[in-house]
């Protein structure tokens, strides 16, 4: 077993025992809601400290239950590491095709392709490349 294949094996075994571990030790049991958010313990931590307390606004949308508030929680989850999947996945194939594009030189035979040897040519004639003002190769050619 390769060294990445036992670092991603105790990887997982760590989110897996991170998972299991506060169920099967009982963690919350003391509590009406064992698992509730950070949102709801600071609302019941305020309350206890300042039983007087207004908030300053209230939510636009209230979902009629916990379960519907936690599949939109999960929904809005699932989007944002679909865009980040996308967006990284889309880097990734960029930075591969420009690699690509920069690594081919050859048509295949090792014989030099036709728009590198037009550039060479051109430079050579014209000491210039065609990256520089003038135009592009095949402007200069008269193609």
């Amino acid at each position: 077993m390769s060294r990445n294949a036992k670092i991603n094996t105790l990887l997982l075994l760590v989110v897996a025992a991170l998972a299991v571990l506060p169920l099967a030790l009982g963690l919350g049991d003391h509590k009406e809601e064992p698992f509730a958010g950070a949102d709801a313990e600071a609302e019941v931590a305020i309350t206890e400290l300042q039983p007087d307390y207004e908030p300053w606004f209230t939510p636009l949308y209230e979902p009629p239950s916990g379960e519907i508030e936690s599949a939109l929680f999960a929904l809005q989850a699932a989007l944002g590491a679909g865009v980040l999947a996308y967006y990284f996945g889309l880097r990734k194939g960029r930075r591969q095709g420009a690699a690509r594009a920069g690594a081919t030189g050859t048509d295949g035979d090792g014989e030099t392709t036709d728009v590198q040897a037009t550039a060479v040519t051109d430079r050579a004639v014209t000491g210039r490349g065609a990256e520089e003002p003038g135009g592009s190769a095949a402007d200069r050619r008269g193609a």
